[in-house]
């Protein structure tokens, strides 16, 4: 681990706790339970559809009484207009079995169980750090700097907590908001939104650490996400967490998402990814381990990333897996930023997925009205085809400096 020179106070910026309509109506657990440790298991996940408050109520009642269930959690998901209430199963009853009932009382819009979800982890600057940051040439970031930085463009972490007084993030991070039961007591400590959020958007030309891919780019850290186990790069989400952060980030309006996770399909999820897509934000997402569980990247309109190996050439995926994302980025002993102003190396496409949404950031910053379709496809053609061992799919490695020059009507040299 490689610790900074000048590695500040811790910053005194509030936490805002998340803000849903509706609280708890039980007794909330520790961190990372949110509020039990097998919620898949053990929980029900309802969305009530577009009525007057004193409706949803009194069908949640209504629900409560004929099916045996308590409610857990019930709050607005306002990009919607739809209440989102969170049942425990009874005893002696399977969730998918509350499931199959629920699905055809006349009260209820949808009801899906609760998933869970997997953190995908493993030159012209004077950051001292830059140089050992072989990825940056590989995108060629030094080029693509030249015409843009991302500046002005909202980029939504939704991830673990991140550290906001590290030195190469101060001033980067425009929002924190938590949407984890008792998630701001390690907000600041959290290691993979903090490494996330450095490959972003470090601060470039600060003469500490490294520099991000958009260093001009405002970070929203949305925490959706907890530390699994305490302490370890390693993190976890479920359904409803990332359903608020998703919410929250659509009424915001930010510009790009970034899910440096994956896990299986999720229905309430698509649609709020459907309805992000529609309104012209950017959703970039890490490919998974297996198709089963490479949502939300592959859901149509997503920017879906695998991670390549490019020091040695072709991409890092596991024996036997058939990804079906085309676009890839390095993602082997990537430098960037950890909790209390410090740097290590990470592998995984966790790493791949930030520096494409910075990415996505520079191309924004030079034309806001690119459409989802339109930027993808732009780094689509100007990626770098590289081996695919065992992919059916031509896989190509983006390239910042070439995707943001084919806007400035340039060449990289």
């Amino acid at each position: 681990m490689i610790r900074s020179a000048a590695p500040g106070a811790i910053l005194g910026l509030a936490l805002l706790l998340a803000a849903c309509a509706g609280t708890p109506r039980a007794a909330s657990g520790p961190e990372g339970v949110a509020p039990n440790a097998n919620p898949d298991a053990e929980q029900v996940m309802v969305m009530l559809p577009p009525a007057p408050p004193f409706l949803w109520s009194r069908m949640t009642g209504e629900l409560e009484q004929t099916y045996g269930m308590r409610t857990i959690y019930s709050w607005t998901l306002a990009s919607l207009g739809e209440q989102c209430v969170v049942f425990e199963v009874p005893r002696g009853r399977t969730a998918r079995d509350l499931v199959r009932r629920l699905s055809s009382d006349h009260r209820v819009g949808s009801v899906q169980t609760i998933e869970t979800f997997r953190t995908e982890a493993g030159g012209p600057w004077n950051d001292p750090y830059a140089h050992l940051q072989h990825s940056a040439q590989t995108l060629r970031l030094e080029g693509a700097h030249r015409w843009s930085t991302g500046k002005g463009v909202r980029v939504a972490v939704v991830d673990t907590g991140v550290d906001l007084d590290h030195p190469d993030l101060r001033g980067r991070i425009a929002i924190a908001q938590n949407f984890v039961d008792r998630g701001e007591q390690t907000f600041t400590t959290d290691v993979h939104g903090t490494a996330v959020a450095g490959l972003i958007a470090a601060t470039a030309n600060n003469e500490v650490g490294i520099v991000g891919v958009a260093p001009g780019a405002e970070i929203w850290a949305l925490k959706a996400c907890w530390q699994h186990p305490p302490g370890s790069r390693e993190a976890v989400c479920n359904s409803y967490t990332l359903a608020k952060a998703v919410d929250f980030a659509i009424v915001k309006a930010v510009h790009v998402l970034n899910f440096s996770l994956a896990g299986p399909p999720d229905p309430l999820l698509s649609r709020l990814l459907q309805t992000a897509l529609s309104r012209g934000m950017i959703v970039v997402a890490a490919e998974g381990a297996d198709a089963g569980r490479s949502f939300p990247a592959s859901l149509q309109g997503v920017i879906g990333i695998l991670g390549s190996d490019d020091l040695k050439g072709g991409l890092r995926t596991p024996a036997g897996s058939k990804p079906r994302s085309t676009l890839a980025a390095p993602a082997v002993d990537i430098l960037t930023t950890v909790p209390r102003g410090s740097y290590d190396f990470f592998s995984g496409s966790s790493l791949a997925t930030a520096q494409v949404s910075g990415l996505a950031a520079l191309l924004l910053e030079k034309n806001p009205q690119l459409t989802p379709a339109q930027l993808a496809g732009l780094i689509q053609k100007t990626a770098r085809p590289i081996t695919s061992t065992g992919n059916p799919h031509v896989v190509s490695q983006v390239d910042a400096c070439a995707a943001v020059a084919s806007l400035v009507g340039e060449g990289c040299g």
